[in-house]
């Protein structure tokens, strides 16, 4: 099994922010070994045989459920174990592999890629990172053979993004043992699951002070019972319920970790979880430019095929695009992972934040170029379009996901800037913190960090890159400068420099994975490549200095106005004829 740590070791991207570009994370593009690809290979074959087979898309989202037997038929190829080590019954896939499966479920179906996302990618996270030996041994043989799903409970009626706020409650008792109350909505396989990895806060330490706890819920357990099923807009195959416990009794030896410690086992399952997210996305993306393809090629108006009109062939190069790009940075995340001792936390985030908008964005263009037959039920493009929204809000809901991005990439850099405010207050003594101020300050103005040894095709990506790199860096700390601890009120600004920074990575995946390509196969033979990484970074660093740009001179005071006033006047009140 590949490392899961996130938060310790380098970061490529807290490195950007920084004013540095640490180029052997990302280069050369990782690539998987000749014997995964082999059974990679093998696996995508049996799984596309057993859903051309066996699963009716229409069918699942019109009744609203997975048949038994199609998740039976996943079982018996090993779906619901594939990042499970091979001790315990799974496949011990690296996080590549896993993704790149959970990629081809999510374009076969999204319902069906809910449903095992939330068992294998959050649901059994939890004990896969930080379960005992015992706990493992227990559990993992039931879940990785798919006799037991596994649900993943958060989400609270008061806290959903603040998931620091949860109410739920775990009483512990002279016995050990701990005694749980409280109700957990929106809860994927909340239906199907027998095994819930459940949070609840618990008194800690002397003076009592209440803190997360993770902790292992089975369906058999007395006082525990989960609700009707939630209706969707979209992913209607998928379980979707409330989950109540009522004086739950839980065992101390179903504590996962330490006690108290579970805000951060949370937030390390969801990041390695938003990863299979943003990879599913891509398993989308890749099926609604299939179908749009196809369709403007053999739909005629005009005497040819739509396929030739310049604004159908800007959607369908757009949909390439974001799809290329989006792959290139979910699998050069997974790199990452799979290396291990990096810290890969705001790579996900950016992952998740970057392919799902780019798959929503897909689906609507998916459903303009089919037209009038892409308003019906009788075709895919409406229930790609319903399944596909969820996206933006499952797992940190995307406005979330930038803040994190922005605040974790400056956090650092941050503390140095508060340590120079310190010695500033008694310069003598700290001599040497303000002599490296300085020093850092003239490399900032004078000198650009530098990606060497880049195939010479990509000369103008990699100098606008390096440009733009500096960019964020210095607007990070003209924000931080101004700002300070404030900073994290300033959403408009966080937002640009979250979207800067998801630009700045995607044009570092695509130039890593096309360097790759160029020394491998030459310019010719990878010329395709070329143009779509060519085409995303000839956009994106036009974004970039447009939000740099803004990080000084805005209209935000506009928009605070124009949202105060409409919240005194709940909604619009300029209607011409009244």
């Amino acid at each position: 099994m590949a490392s899961t740590g996130t938060r310790n070791g380098r970061s490529f991207s807290k490195s950007l922010f920084a004013g540095n570009i640490e180029q052997d994370l990302i280069f050369p593009y990782p690539e998987a070994s000749a014997e995964e690809r082999e059974t990679l290979k093998l696996l995508l074959e049996s799984v596309r045989e057993f859903a051309r087979d066996h699963v009716d898309s229409a069918e699942i989202d019109a009744k609203g459920e997975i048949p038994r037997e199609v998740l039976q038929g996943l079982a018996e190829l090993g779906l619901f174990g594939m990042s499970v080590p091979e001790e315990y019954g799974g496949y011990g896939f690296s996080i590549t592999a896993y993704n790149r499966v959970f990629e081809e479920i999510a374009g076969i179906d999204a319902s069906l890629a809910v449903t095992l996302g939330g068992h294998q990618s959050i649901g059994l996270k939890a004990l896969l990172l930080h379960g005992t030996e015992e706990q493992k041994k227990k559990y993992l043989p039931k879940l990785a053979s798919g006799e037991w799903l596994a649900a993943f409970a958060l989400t609270e009626p008061g806290a959903g993004s603040d998931a620091a706020g949860i109410q739920s409650y775990a009483e512990p008792q002279k016995d050990g043992s701990f005694v749980l109350n409280g109700n957990k909505i929106w809860i994927t396989n909340g239906g199907l699951a027998n095994f819930f990895t459940v949070f609840a806060k618990t008194p800690v330490g002397p003076d009592g002070e209440k803190k997360i706890t993770a902790f292992i819920v089975t369906r058999d357990m007395e006082g525990f019972s989960s609700g009707k099923e939630e209706e969707k807009l979209g992913i209607h195959g998928s379980s979707t319920t409330e989950l109540t416990f009522d004086n739950v009794k839980i065992p101390r030896e179903n504590v996962i970790g330490e006690l108290g410690r579970g805000f951060k086992v949370a937030m390390e399952v969801l990041n390695s979880g938003r990863l299979g997210l943003a990879a599913g996305s891509v398993g989308g993306m890749k099926r609604l430019l299939q179908l749009s393809t196809e369709h403007a090629k053999n739909r005629k108006q005009f005497g040819q095929p739509i396929a030739k009109f310049e604004m159908i062939q800007e959607k369908i190069s757009r949909m390439a695009v974001d799809t290329f790009v989006a792959e290139s940075m979910v699998y050069l995340t997974t790199g990452l992972m799979d290396r291990g001792g990096v810290d890969y936390s705001i790579e996900s985030a950016m992952c998740k934040v970057f392919a799902s908008e780019a798959l929503w964005r897909a689906a609507n263009e998916a459903m303009q170029i089919a037209g009038g037959i892409g308003y019906s039920k009788e075709y895919p493009y409406e229930r790609a379009l319903r399944d596909s929204r969820i996206n933006l809000i499952f797992e940190g809901t995307n406005e979330i996901m930038r803040l994190f991005i922005a605040l974790s990439g400056m956090q650092e850099h941050g503390e140095y800037l508060k340590r120079v405010g310190k010695a500033l207050q008694n310069p003598l003594s700290e001599l040497g913190v303000l002599t490296d101020y300085a020093l850092h300050r003239i490399k900032d103005r004078v000198s650009t960090e530098r990606l060497n040894g880049v195939h010479e095709a990509l000369n103008e990506e990699v100098s606008k890159f390096e440009e733009y790199s500096k960019q964020l860096h210095l607007s990070a700390e003209k924000a931080l400068s101004r700002f300070r601890k404030k900073i994290i009120e300033q959403e408009f600004l966080l937002h640009r420099l979250a979207d800067m920074a998801i630009d700045l990575y995607g044009m570092a995946a695509v130039i890593s994975r096309v360097d790759g390509l160029l020394k491998q196969e030459g310019v010719k033979k990878a010329q395709r490549e070329l143009t779509l990484a060519r085409t995303f970074c000839e956009e994106a660093w036009r974004r970039i200095r447009r939000n740099a740009r803004q990080v000084e001179t805005n209209i935000d005071p506009w928009r605070r106005h124009i949202a105060s006033s409409t919240y005194e006047s709940n909604g619009y009140d300029f209607d011409l004829y009244n």
